[in-house]
């Protein structure tokens, strides 16, 4: 049945392309098999035992090999799983912050608002109290002033001894 392939084959490779005649005997790029005879009964025993040696021990390395690249691996994925969840923790108390901060901005505004209309209204809530505006500028006389004989007493403010002379202190 061989001999029929190949020849059935060769047949075939006659036929060449045209201006390619001459390459009718083209040498096969296949590699050919051979038996190979002896085998391990030409060998020592201690050298079978020594070769299964080496084996066992490259065999032992390549798995340790095998599992600290896995151990490694899984690490690396257990940290960048921590990293990740650290980082959308961070992400969510920013964003609440940040909506913390805008709020307490906003109440900030309002109450300057307030503040600014009562301060607006203050002149005209006074004057329907009865109260007027000063006239002149400001100034206390503390010619006649003691100060506490003892800490834990209040101060009493003391009337100044001529009401009609007013003199500013500076400094005191």
């Amino acid at each position: 049945m061989m001999a029929s392939t190949a020849a059935a084959r060769s047949v075939r490779s006659h036929v060449a392309p045209a201006g390619r005649e001459d390459d009718n005997h083209a040498i096969s790029s296949r590699p050919r098999f051979q038996v190979v005879t002896g085998g391990k009964a030409g060998k020592d025993k201690g050298q079978d035992r020594a070769a299964f040696g080496i084996f066992s021990h490259i065999k032992t390395v390549s798995v340790v090999h095998i599992i600290v690249a896995v151990v490694f691996l899984f690490a690396a994925l257990l940290g960048s799983l921590a990293l990740r969840t650290q980082m959308v923790q961070n992400s969510f108390e920013q964003a609440q912050i940040q909506t913390n901060i805008s709020k307490l901005n906003q109440d900030v505004e309002d109450d300057q608002a307030q503040l600014d209309g009562l301060q607006a209204s203050l002149p005209d809530r006074a004057q329907k109290m009865g109260m007027v505006p000063q006239q002149g500028p400001l100034s206390i006389d503390l010619q006649g002033y003691q100060a506490p004989s003892q800490p834990n007493q209040q101060s009493q403010p003391t009337q100044p001894t001529n009401p009609t002379t007013k003199t500013t202190s500076k400094g005191q």
